[in-house]
């Protein structure tokens, strides 16, 4: 009897539009649990819709769909979805962000997708072109606020939310996917300003998070995500998070530095991550999902789980409500 496998903790990519015979295999291994879709597997809502039954279909058991669709440049979805603006611009509109993470959900389930990983809760410091405008604001109280309200909307879409990248990406000049940036400010810095929209999400009812690719010098001498402190000590026991914590990509630069690829699933695993991303790199995929070993975790399945999205209706039912007609409207008069 084929095994009905639960979530499993390593998220993977697929090469295009359509699923090959190769990756229904890599699908259906016990430790995939999540596949991330990139701007090459999309062409259409009708072609992305059908590429999702191909992989749930693969999988004997649940496995989660995700993607990054926060808006403005990083938005892998777009033409048949509703053009969103960075989120630095709901400061001039402030009453649209709450909209918008519903419209941005409900586009997202209505296609099959479980959640997008957002919002941004970095606090751009004006220095990171890699955040910049993937911030709400400058300024941690208005950040916190409309990020609140974004993730609100996503709640009443049935999206479960991931807050990235903790503990703040947005002090740091150089871009995690090409090196490892170096944040040297003290702990209680971070904590009076950074930490404070993971707070207020968290106690919110926050279901994911996902650490930085960036060292802390002061604070820990290991990237976040790496890093038991900042995963164990601060997120869990200081902020009281008790949902999902994804690793940022495996393949990013800023993750280089901990050793090869199975090296560092077996460390960002073993500091608390609970869901690790290897993204772009097949071969590396394959290798973690070989080397790390099958385990059954019910505290890890019950957060993973919550991941899941809850859609309320289809493509069609939604795009005749008058609500995505009206929201879709506001938000593209402002992009």
């Amino acid at each position: 009897m084929t095994p009905n496998y639960p979530i499993g903790p390593i998220m993977l990519d697929v090469e295009g539009l359509t699923l090959r015979p190769h990756e229904k295999e890599v699908i259906n291994h016990p430790n995939t649990g999540a596949v991330i879709l990139f701007s090459r597997n999309y062409q259409s809502p009708e072609q992305v819709t059908e590429l999702i039954r191909q992989i749930r279909a693969a999988r004997n058991g649940t496995i989660l769909i995700a993607v990054d669709q926060e808006g403005g440049r990083v938005q892998r979805f777009q033409s048949g979805f509703t053009r969103l603006p960075p989120a630095c611009s709901y400061a001039a509109t402030p009453e649209l962000a709450e909209p918008a993470g519903w419209l941005m959900a409900a586009e997202l389930l209505a296609v099959g997708v479980d959640f997008s990983f957002a919002p941004v809760l970095d606090i751009d410091c004006g220095v990171s072109e890699i955040i910049g405008n993937r911030s709400f604001s400058t300024d941690h109280q208005l950040a916190t606020q409309l990020a609140s309200a974004f993730r609100k909307g996503m709640h009443a879409a049935g999206m479960a939310a991931t807050g990235k990248h903790f503990p703040g990406h947005g002090a740091v000049a150089l871009d995690s996917h090409l090196t490892l940036p170096i944040d040297e400010r003290d702990l209680d810095s971070i904590r009076n300003k950074d930490l404070l929209p993971f707070k207020q999400l968290i106690a919110e009812g926050l279901e994911g998070i996902m650490p930085a690719h960036v060292v802390y010098s002061k604070v820990d001498s290991r990237p976040a995500g790496f890093s038991p402190f900042w995963i164990q000590q601060i997120l869990r026991q200081e902020l009281n998070f008790n949902g999902t914590v994804f690793s940022d990509d495996l393949s990013m630069e800023g993750a280089a530095s901990v050793g090869d690829f199975p090296e560092r699933a077996r460390l960002a695993q073993q500091a608390g991550c609970d869901m690790i991303l290897v993204c772009n790199n097949p071969r590396a995929a394959e290798q973690v999902l070989e080397t790390l070993p099958v385990t059954q975790d019910a505290v890890r399945e019950r957060r993973l789980n919550a991941m899941r999205g809850k859609a309320q209706m289809n493509r069609e039912q939604l795009m005749n409500t008058a609500k995505w007609q009206q929201v879709s409207k506001q938000i593209n008069l402002h992009v």
